[in-house]
């Protein structure tokens, strides 16, 4: 029988986790406090909301509590500490490699303008990485839901970061709404000044929003993309292109995409062949982190060690991380087997 081993010392790539969404709820607390913002009873709990977003209504519930979680993010010292304090997290995690996802947009108003807003949040993801050892990127995400010419802003801006700590784009919020083939300027923008395109699909919408994201954006890595999993031909070319799923077990169940943990398809997924890395999403709103997810692989799906191992290795296979980082991170990954 293989031995049970702490998950938490399983060396990995994070490679879906939203930039306010990462926050800790003791620090939500603390700034909420700190600039006078009435946070609701869901946030002031100390435990995850209850939260189901398959209907419109859900959704909204979801994106507000999400607003204004952000509107307690208005200085730089408030966006330094809550990068280090997601590596500090992703560390103790095992997490070796962090991708962390944002729209500058949201946090432009309050920080001076998009530049400033970029600028700050890569500054702070340099100085965090150099603290805490986890090497850190980021991925600008447009939201579907404003104008795809916003989109091809952000691309642009995405491009010009791309030597500062800008990896990939994406693009997130409601899947239902729009169409991808609405941003794929953006995309081609994105992949043609370097980036990796990891937009959202087939989380909230079925395997056509896959198969969206892989027409129309030519996606390298979806963001969820579990729905692909009732579509054997789409496994089968996601296997075959070794395209990256983002999973995120956790937040699939507390918004309602399956009832139970083990509802996830994550075996489907990983018996057609699928690259999978798994993801916490949102850890402020689904209350888990990263190492968690690993454990609803082995505990309710059933993942052995050496099939852990196997996905911490699809993890940094996804990712954006330099060739020496990878190869440091997979013999980091043999060492934990070998324990």
């Amino acid at each position: 029988m293989d031995r049970v081993r702490d998950v938490r010392l399983l060396p990995k790539a994070h490679l879906h986790l939203h930039f306010t969404g990462s926050m800790r709820p003791s620090t939500l607390l603390e700034l909420a406090d700190k600039y006078g913002v009435h946070l609701p009873d869901a946030l002031r709990g100390g435990e995850p909301p209850r939260l189901r977003a398959t209907d419109e209504r859900g959704w909204f519930r979801f994106q507000r509590l999400y607003d204004i979680a952000r509107s307690c993010l208005r200085e730089p010292e408030d966006i330094q500490r809550l990068v280090r304090e997601a590596a500090e997290e992703d560390l103790r995690d095992g997490a070796r490699w962090l991708e962390i996802q944002v729209d500058p947009t949201s946090y432009a108003p309050r920080l001076g303008g998009l530049i400033p807003a970029l600028e700050i949040i890569l500054d702070a993801v340099r100085v965090a990485s150099r603290d805490t050892g986890v090497g850190m990127r980021v991925l600008v995400a447009a939201n579907r839901m404003k104008h795809p010419l916003d989109a091809r802003t952000l691309a642009r801006l995405a491009v010009r970061y791309r030597d500062q700590g800008v990896v990939g784009f994406g693009l997130s919020n409601d899947e239902r709404r729009g169409f991808a083939r609405d941003f794929d300027r953006a995309f081609a923008i994105a992949r043609d000044g370097g980036l990796l395109a990891a937009p959202h699909g087939g989380e909230l919408s079925g395997p056509a929003s896959v198969r969206d994201c892989l027409d129309d954006l030519r996606a390298s890595r979806v963001g969820h993309g579990v729905r692909a999993a009732e579509d054997p031909r789409l496994l089968e070319r996601l296997a075959r292109d070794r395209v990256t799923c983002e999973v995120c077990p956790a937040s699939n169940v507390a918004l309602g995409v399956y009832e139970r943990p083990a509802d996830v398809p994550l075996r489907t997924l990983w018996d057609a062949g699928v690259p999978i890395a798994l993801g916490a999403d949102d850890p402020l709103l689904f209350g888990s982190r990263l190492a968690a997810q690993y454990e609803i692989a082995r505990e309710h799906h059933g993942f052995s060690d050496r099939e852990l191992a196997e996905l911490a290795r699809q993890s940094v296979r996804g990712s954006a991380a330099p060739r020496d980082v990878r190869e440091k991170i997979m013999v980091e990954i043999d060492e934990w087997l070998a324990l």
